[in-house]
């Protein structure tokens, strides 16, 4: 009983523990998730076919602090939102908007943003966000897999080179200290925080 409540993601100390105010509190979070995966989308380098964002660092963020359910639920209330044409991506309103905006170079970074919460959620969701190496693992492997499937969606719209030159290649040092910043903030989180 006691190591399943010090395995709860971060968000759970704040969270009521029943009814209409938990499920309050959650569709906040949500809402409040996808405002911040927004700004890090507009916050961008232009490099080519796919330009580089914080989101990644939000979304390792939001699923270390919200645990799985809640991070896979905010980034599907993300790609829903911008689904229905509102301009929350990197690159919306000016390349486009809704689904063919999501078919088209981004596409398989935007599923694969949804793994990424998958991962980094529950691993926070067995406590592996209080230790900076587990959750670099953690982080890592969801970034590789994200990855893997932008890699593989452009590949397919542009061919296997250009895709890991203008896809891949220009991304893995930035990803790299994205990672290592997740890695470690969670941890430093909860050690600010008393034990309990």
């Amino acid at each position: 009983m006691a190591n399943s409540i010090t395995a709860r993601p971060l968000v759970s100390l704040a969270m009521p523990e029943s009814g209409a105010a938990r499920l309050a509190t959650q569709i906040f979070l949500a809402v409040s998730g996808t405002l911040l995966l927004t700004l890090s989308a507009k916050t961008k380098v232009v490099l080519g076919p796919v330009d580089m964002s914080l989101q990644t660092l939000a979304i390792f963020l939001i699923a270390a602090a919200f645990g799985m359910r809640l991070a896979v639920a905010t980034l599907l209330l993300y790609m829903a939102q911008g689904a229905m044409g509102f301009p929350v991506f990197q690159s919306t309103p000016e390349k486009g908007i809704g689904i063919a905006y999501m078919l088209g170079s981004t596409g398989g970074y935007l599923a694969g943003f949804v793994a990424m919460a998958a991962i980094v959620g529950w691993a926070a969701d067995r406590g592996w966000d209080r230790s900076p190496f587990k959750m670099f693992g953690a982080v890592l492997t969801a970034e590789v897999v994200m990855m893997a499937m932008g890699f593989a969606w452009l590949a397919t719209l542009i061919g296997v080179e250009k895709s890991w030159q203008f896809g891949v290649v220009p991304f893995i040092v930035p990803d790299l200290i994205k990672v290592a910043l997740a890695s470690t903030l969670a941890p430093a989180v909860w050690a600010l925080l008393p034990k309990r």
